[in-house]
């Protein structure tokens, strides 16, 4: 149907991006990653020894508008602040904050879409008043927005792991989640 056409290759920017996991599967269907951002130097080094590139530093030292230009955004934003193991003190918390910088990247540079990832417990932090900031800083943004917690244990892995996954798309466009495999393999 489309030959002689060239695939297009999304480019992808890997956000928080600890040693590469949402990386993984966006290049696992051919997406192209053009930029990453990594604070913590062990986890720097052994993203660079997954894909042979050290990931910028703290992304509190990049202007927005210095990052390349890209289709999607991912993030697995710092989760420290909402989390039952942290302080819980959400915004109040530096790391807290840098979900802002998502914000100002989607402002400045508008991906098609972004995919973002924090623990559960950023659903129901402050009564849900964080989420609620959240959910309305990527909607004002222009952003179509889907958001549901997945278990881990649930897509095929022996690890309870519960997250909210946050889906966004420039363009509003009808979405689903992924229905749970309902097992885990050993």
């Amino acid at each position: 149907m489309f030959e002689g056409m060239a695939k297009k290759k999304y480019r992808t920017i890997d956000l928080f991006a600890g040693i590469g996991g949402l990386r993984l599967g966006f290049e696992t269907f051919g997406c192209e990653t053009v930029f990453s951002s990594e604070w913590d130097p062990a986890a720097q080094s052994m993203y660079e020894a997954n894909f042979c590139e050290r990931p910028f530093g703290d992304i509190n030292d990049i202007e927005p508008n210095d990052i390349p230009d890209h289709d999607i955004l991912l993030a697995g934003f710092p989760c420290q602040p909402f989390s039952i193991a942290g302080k819980g003190l959400g915004f109040a918390d530096t790391r807290g904050t840098l979900f802002f910088n998502i914000e100002a990247i989607l402002e400045a540079k508008k991906p098609k879409a972004f995919l973002l990832e924090n623990v559960k417990r950023l659903t129901t932090h402050d009564n849900g008043r964080t989420f609620g900031v959240i959910l309305e800083k990527l909607k004002a943004r222009g952003y179509t927005v889907y958001h549901k917690v997945f278990n881990a244990l649930h897509f095929g892995l022996p690890q309870k792991r519960e997250r909210i996954y946050i889906v966004g798309f420039l363009d509003p466009l009808q979405f689903e989640f992924p229905t749970p495999l309902g097992h885990y393999n050993l």
